[in-house]
């Protein structure tokens, strides 16, 4: 019974991927210093994104871990964000489709992880437990989560592959900063842009943007 409850919580620990909040963030108000938005798709951008994490745990902006694929949330209905990196409006409703289409896809599969976490509790719960039948469900769980995260991160390198390379640098050179502000490495400072969160995956820094619930 022990094995199988540390192996339960090993499945836990993986985390749940979140579904991204549609809406955009508002602009910062004129004269005020760019605010990063907390609290947390589970995130929208997400965020994935908060969207991908519980119901709108939104979209974190990449695998936790070295870096991110790209920002976390809808960064791209940032308007000062979009100018700062020269996005088009064809660019725009591109991202828009393949976040549409994708976040589809991962409710649906989101939404298979639950039913594969629900039958696993009878046989928890079961007096004695069958341990094979539950480790071959906590097994069907991992599969499911793996899946469900690779196609989060499909969907962030699908958004990155529309940017051009001087678009990409702009907008790392952007999440750099933002992830170093005045406060030290991870904290928020002044004039930073107020991005909402999304699915998390690697290769740009993490930053502390939160999208709004």
């Amino acid at each position: 019974m022990n094995h199988i409850a540390r192996l339960i919580a090993l499945t836990t620990l993986t985390g749940s991927i979140a579904f991204a909040q549609q809406a955009p963030p508002p602009p910062p108000a004129q004269g005020a210093p760019d605010q990063q938005p907390h609290g947390r798709m589970g995130g929208g951008p997400g965020g994935p994104a908060r969207g991908m994490e519980g119901r709108h745990e939104g979209m974190r902006g990449g695998m936790r871990g070295e870096g991110r694929i790209v920002p976390p949330g809808m960064w791209w209905k940032n308007p000062e964000l979009a100018t700062r990196i020269g996005l088009t409006a064809d660019q725009t409703k591109k991202m828009d489709d393949i976040f549409l289409q994708a976040r589809i896809k991962l409710i649906h599969m989101k939404a298979s992880l639950e039913e594969e976490e629900l039958l696993l509790e009878p046989l928890i719960n079961a007096n004695p437990p069958d341990s094979a039948k539950a480790l071959a469900q906590i097994g069907r769980i991992a599969d499911t989560r793996a899946d469900l995260e690779k196609a989060n991160a499909g969907m962030l390198l699908s958004i990155r592959a529309v940017l051009t390379p001087d678009q990409w640098t702009k907008l790392h050179e952007h999440s750099e900063r933002e992830h170093r502000g005045p406060g030290g490495p991870g904290r928020p400072g002044m004039g930073m842009l107020e991005v909402p969160n999304g699915p998390a995956m690697a290769m740009m820094p993490p930053s502390d943007a939160e999208s709004a619930q």
